[in-house]
């Protein structure tokens, strides 16, 4: 099955100055690139800056931002989001991305990467699952989560118990392959109706 990898899309969804996401979306992706069965594309968010406002017709920058995450959106196989807890949800900038697309998540599945204090951004795992069932995509149960993240993370960017966490990352990792394939073949046979 390695001959023809899922291809997966690893959205890091903040945006904020002096943000934790990309240590925590370098770590995933890099885990998740060692394996044959997958193809890694990294989104993030702060480097394509989707227009704020929703509009029938963005501006000439906005329009150039949805015009390079649109296709790498299409082309995915299946998602994963990475989202850090903001006040008990998840970021402005994520929700922005996913209301600027609906067919791109259509019969696809996502997974979640969360981090953050306590809950370790479970919360905000929680309201997007919900938000993935609106754009009829199939949300896998299970999820990495790092709580208190920053201790979780040493000063290179590698996990202080990476046994756990790599552990967690496979099993999500499974269920996305399994899934993506799924409903990969199902569009394939026939075009999913929403």
């Amino acid at each position: 099955m390695s001959g023809n990898p899922l291809r997966l899309a690893v959205i890091v969804g903040s945006t904020r100055e002096g943000r934790f996401g990309p240590t925590v979306a370098t770590w995933f992706a890099e885990h998740a690139a060692q394996r044959a069965d997958i193809v890694v594309d990294v989104i993030d968010l702060a480097e394509v800056r989707l227009p704020a406002c929703l509009s029938s017709e963005p501006d000439q920058e906005g329009a150039r931002a949805l015009a390079v995450v649109g296709p790498r959106l299409v082309a995915a196989d299946a998602f994963v989001v990475v989202t850090p807890e903001y006040n008990h949800s998840y970021p402005a900038s994520l929700k922005n991305a996913i209301d600027w697309h609906f067919t791109q998540w259509q019969a696809k599945p996502v997974g979640f990467v969360s981090y953050g204090g306590i809950s370790g951004g479970l919360r905000a795992v929680e309201h997007l699952r919900h938000v993935f069932a609106e754009l009829h995509a199939v949300t896998v149960r299970d999820t990495v989560s790092f709580h208190g993240a920053q201790s979780q993370f040493d000063p290179a960017g590698r996990p202080t118990d990476p046994v756990a966490c790599g552990k967690a990352a496979t099993k999500l990792l499974d269920q996305l392959v399994w899934w993506g394939r799924a409903t990969k073949a199902a569009r394939a046979e026939q075009p999913y109706a929403a």
